[in-house]
């Protein structure tokens, strides 16, 4: 196993909190020449705003064959920008998901409704189109009309504004306007840039998802408990108990070689990242999967790897899934009748509730057949539950005392059986950002485009947001980027945005992470970037690490 398996321990805050020092001091302090040249980050400036900003780079060596590249960019005020309130049922107030984005666009009929109402009873309302540009799967053009209240200096003011449109009886919330994406924006823009290669690197680049997968621990934890160089976050997670077990990956999860997660699956499925021990051969790919439990006499598909039987995060499961069985981000489908395998990586205890469990030892031998499902898995083993109509194959298969073999396989966009070693581990992504140097952005296929739901887009894809990417340039340096968001001092990427940084840093191809408050760096024990969440750093599914050493991985 690999020190993510080793379960986190109280010295590890010590280092974190010897080691801030970095995060204070000023780029310049830390900056000192690239050896060997240029860092491919050095090939332009970031295409943010208009030409001619200001943008000063500093590079460090956090390792040999690692760089840590911190851009800024931009004017430090834009008097061009200002707050305002945007009239709206905000998703972020009530729902245990703060990334939530509100529901912010209407008609046209409607917007100018509310607007007339609105200036009725005393508040000075515009009505603003919102249209965002085409993708290589989105059409692009009018997402719909916004109304926004006042333009205030700062956001106290703003806040203040929004507090008596609370009292009329309306919701909205106080934003700024560098967060829409409007290209004319001065900044500024906060960027940091970790390289990694391979030519001179000697240590690993790992995925880690803590000490079990249904429970969450921050970036810079999961990063000191294995005395990593630098970290950042990965994959989407669970956030919400009603939507699985918070933590569990939403999508494909691959450590230490095996499938622990299953990808979202679709027509082709959603991208993941895949990487590495030794930093080669990073890569994008769209991957499904096969899983199956089978008896010398019967074999029954399954439909999932440690998560919560019934609940699908992002969906792309299964046919018979409601509302869909195609990807469709940041909503959790269902089915009542779901065969699901788990190993101990799961977490002390599997699900409980309606239903069958198989419990397998070591050997894959049925020692137990419990209802209702729930409890411990053997020392090495594993088990299998049913629900719904799925109860009554388990049963049928399944007999005390005889063997139970479970696979699951992970298919290539070909249809192709793809093999992974003990040193590969993929984590789940999207959308697509770059394929073959060139932008190439996926929000439909990658179940970003909600029907019926252009206020979801707006939020997520097409505003700005703090945003974590990850890719390989032409030299096959994996690069993994992060952008703070949600303030007046970084204004964050919008989807689009972010492919063209991508680009811009020489990304042959590139995905998006997870992002939002999610989005965090971290380098010699200390947070980098300023991550938006009100609570401060946010405790993810798992993370991309840099070690300084090379991994000795036993079964």
């Amino acid at each position: 196993m690999k020190l993510r398996k080793r379960r986190l321990c109280a010295a590890t805050g010590v280092v974190l909190g010897a080691l801030t020092a970095l995060a204070a001091l000023p780029p310049a302090a830390v900056a000192s020449p690239h050896p060997g040249g240029h860092p491919p980050t050095a090939r332009r400036a970031l295409p943010l705003g208009p030409a001619g900003l200001p943008e000063r780079r500093t590079t460090t060596t956090l390792q040999p064959g690692v760089t840590l590249t911190r851009i800024v960019r931009g004017n430090a005020e834009d008097p061009a920008l200002h707050w305002t309130v945007e009239v709206s049922i905000p998703g972020g107030d009530t729902s245990p998901d703060p990334d939530a984005p509100p529901t912010a666009l209407k008609d046209r009929a409607s917007a100018d409704e509310l607007a007339a109402e609105l200036r009725r009873d005393g508040f000075e309302a515009r009505v603003e189109e919102v249209t965002t540009p085409a993708t290589a799967d989105y059409r692009g053009g009018t997402l719909g009309w916004r109304v926004r209240i006042g333009t205030f200096d700062s956001q106290t003011a703003a806040t203040a504004e929004r507090t008596r449109l609370r009292a009329a009886g309306y919701s909205g919330s106080a934003v700024y306007t560098g967060w829409d994406g409007a290209a004319t924006d001065r900044g500024p823009w906060h960027v940091d840039v970790l390289t990694i290669d391979p030519r001179t690197f000697r240590g690993t680049l790992d995925a880690s998802y803590g000490p079990d997968l249904e429970n969450r621990e921050t970036t810079s934890a999961l990063a000191a408990s294995a005395a990593a160089t630098a970290a950042v976050n990965a994959g989407f997670f669970v956030l919400d108990p009603r939507a699985g077990a918070p933590g569990d990956p939403a999508g494909v999860g691959v450590y230490d070689g095996r499938l622990l997660s299953e990808p979202v699956a679709g027509r082709p499925a959603r991208p993941a990242l895949v990487v590495h021990d030794d930093g080669r051969r990073t890569e994008i790919a769209r991957l499904t999967w096969q899983g199956r439990i089978a008896t010398r006499a019967a074999s029954l598909p399954l439909n999932g790897v440690n998560r919560v039987p019934g609940l699908i995060r992002n969906c792309g499961g299964s046919a018979g899934d409601t509302p869909t069985s195609l990807p469709l981000h940041d909503v959790t489908c269902t089915n009542p009748d779901e065969l699901v395998a788990f190993t101990p990586d799961y977490g002390g205890r599997t699900p409980g509730g309606e239903g069958m469990e198989a419990v397998l030892d070591a050997h894959e031998r049925v020692v137990e057949l419990r209802s209702p499902r729930g409890g411990t898995i053997p020392r090495g083993g594993s088990s299998v539950q049913a629900t719904g109509e799925r109860v009554a194959d388990l049963t049928a298969t399944a007999r005390v005392g005889e063997r139970l073999r479970v696979s699951a396989t992970l298919l290539d966009d070909r249809g192709r059986r793809m093999s992974t070693s003990p040193g590969t581990d993929i984590v789940n992504a999207g959308p697509e950002l770059v394929r073959d140097g060139r932008v190439h952005v996926t929000p439909a296929t990658d179940g970003m485009v909600h029907p019926g739901d252009p206020s979801w887009y707006y939020g997520w894809v097409h505003k700005r947001n703090p945003r974590t990417v990850a890719g390989v340039d032409a030299a096959g340096r994996t690069v993994l980027v992060t952008a703070d968001g949600r303030s007046t001092d970084s204004l964050g990427l919008s989807i689009g945005e972010s492919a063209e940084v991508a680009r811009s840093l020489g990304l042959r191809d590139a995905v998006n992470l997870d992002g939002g408050g999610s989005t965090t760096m971290v380098a010699e024990g200390a947070v980098l970037n300023s991550p938006s969440d009100a609570a401060g750093e946010r405790p993810v599914g798992d993370a991309l690490l840099i070690l300084p050493h090379r991994h000795r991985t036993r079964s």
